[in-house]
């Protein structure tokens, strides 16, 4: 009997000693796992301090005190006329008829002196003034569904503007960058609405020119009759592309007469 109490303290003890260590397992685990847990929380509130800090710099020094204060920037003038430019007067705010011949090829013509007075008083000045007659049409463009135009009235007969010659800005531009057949309109510089001088072009088939930015191409008018006859005695020659990527009609252009009334 007495070795059976004995083996039963024995295993009493054992089972309190097993205990005591599962307890104290515990505690540990406990103990890392609570660590670990105020690790990670302090790490985040270092960056969320971090974070706020970066904030507040930040926007001292956009929009709050730090911020510098803006300075005005000087811009560059809109370019003026340059030589003896009609007043858009002399367009009298209505619609002009006249004709415009190309190597003997009659085209009616109708100027819309409302819709674009500037351009449409330098053409009638050009046109009462001779300017027009005997310059040659030194570009030709024969693109069917993308361009196709005559363009004429240079000072050298090669394309070269009148220095002593410009206006702007560009008006009355297609909305659509769509010129359709018979659009009178005036030539200009890339992207330099100020460009615009003696130099015009006619379409004989739809174009579209993509704006830029100056805008479109100021449209005057168009050619109410004749433009068969300039597909056929004129643009039907073609174009020869010169080293100076010009493109002069094969069948030599010259305005032979001009009026408006």
């Amino acid at each position: 009997m007495a070795t059976n109490k004995n083996q039963e303290r024995e295993a009493r003890e054992a089972r309190n000693r097993l205990k005591q260590y599962n307890a104290r397992q515990t505690v540990h685990t406990t103990q890392i796992r609570r660590r670990k847990r105020d690790n990670v929380i302090a790490i985040a509130a270092v960056l969320v301090v971090a974070a706020a800090a970066t904030f507040l710099q930040v926007s001292y020094f956009t929009s709050g005190p730090g911020a510098p204060v803006p300075s005005p920037t000087a811009t560059a003038p809109a370019a003026e006329s340059v030589g003896s430019v009609p007043s858009p007067a002399l367009s009298e705010n209505r619609t002009w008829t006249g004709s415009l011949s190309l190597n003997d090829v009659d085209l009616a013509i109708e100027l819309d002196g409302a819709a674009a007075p500037q351009g449409v008083a330098s053409f009638i000045s050009d046109i009462k003034n001779g300017y027009l007659v005997g310059k040659t049409c030194h570009r030709l463009v024969d693109s069917p569904g993308s361009a196709q135009l005559i363009q004429c009235g240079s000072i050298d007969g090669a394309g070269g503007s009148d220095p002593d010659y410009s206006f702007g800005p560009v008006e009355n531009a297609a909305a659509d960058d769509l010129y359709t057949t018979g659009t009178i309109a005036l030539a200009r510089q890339e992207d330099n609405g100020n460009s615009q001088g003696h130099q015009f072009f006619i379409t004989f088939g739809d174009s579209t020119f993509p704006s830029d930015s100056a805008g479109g191409y100021t449209v005057i008018g168009k050619v109410t009759a004749g433009i068969p006859d300039l597909v056929s005695k004129i643009a039907s020659g073609g174009a020869t592309t010169q080293a100076d990527k010009s493109t002069p009609p094969n069948i030599a252009t010259t305005i032979t007469a001009a009026t408006i009334e």
